[in-house]
């Protein structure tokens, strides 16, 4: 199994290397346009000057704050969300129609909202992220609460219990693998909508450096931006499939 996984992460390190040797052969050799898509060594050497600088960290920590928030936020409020419906089926009914209609929503739309409502700051940019995140969090968890053995529910109920400690002993531990499991899911939505928020409102942040950058013409500036989104999103996802990990195995201890 070491071998395996050795294996295939030096096949994903091949490709990544050859990716960056083409385009950077590719952009040396003016076989594309430079102007829109440069090249690594200038984006790497972009990266450098502004990490010397300095200037970068504040962008960086505006954006990874932003993220974080939206990211623990939409994970809680959408999982209480999807506790409250399935507590209440008739408040499922009656929500239903409208958690489609939401989610079908494209959430730039809400952008608008949001900045008069709260300002354009950090606020608005967290809510749109919120937007994104707890609609998603909410549909999945509550199908993996409707997804349950329901004969397990019935040995509870033969047994005299009520609707909490169904909840309690049957349906949040079966689900739980699946709530643990959308914490990867919310990473990328929450970089989604943080970024998109970035884009209308912010002053500070990745996504305001990507902006800058196309409004200037700098897209040097803005394909580094771009690969320091990558990185710091790999990075976090990493964290939270670590965390996913230590989760799922202390639950099948106990």
């Amino acid at each position: 199994m070491v071998r395996w996984r050795q294996h295939i992460f030096a096949v994903q390190l091949s490709m990544l290397v050859a990716m960056f040797l083409l385009w950077e052969l590719a952009g040396r050799l003016r076989w594309i346009d430079v102007l829109l898509f440069s090249y690594p060594s200038k984006i790497f050497a972009q990266i450098g000057k502004d990490v010397v600088s300095g200037e970068i960290w504040a962008h960086v920590g505006v954006t990874v704050g932003e993220t974080v928030v939206g990211f623990l936020l939409g994970t809680l409020v959408g999982t209480l969300l999807a506790v409250l419906i399935w507590w209440s089926p008739f408040l499922s009914k009656v929500l239903d129609p409208y958690m489609v209609v939401f989610n079908s929503m494209p959430k730039v739309a809400l952008g608008p909202i949001f900045i008069v409502m709260f300002g354009a700051g950090f606020t608005a940019i967290v809510m749109t992220t919120l937007s994104i995140t707890v609609i998603i969090t909410t549909l999945v968890v509550y199908n993996s609460f409707n997804e349950v053995d329901p004969n397990y529910v019935k040995v509870i109920r033969t047994f005299g219990g009520e609707r909490s400690e169904i909840f309690a002993k049957v349906v949040f531990p079966a689900s739980f693998p699946t709530i643990v499991s959308t914490l990867k899911v919310n990473v990328g939505m929450a970089w989604v909508g943080v970024i998109v928020g970035e884009f209308l409102v912010a002053k500070q942040g990745l996504g305001y450096l990507i902006i800058y950058g196309f409004q200037v013409f700098n897209f040097t500036l803005v394909l580094s931006s771009l690969l320091i989104i990558a990185v710091v999103a790999t990075a976090m996802y990493q964290l939270v499939v670590y965390a996913e990990r230590k989760l799922l195995s202390s639950g099948r201890r106990s």
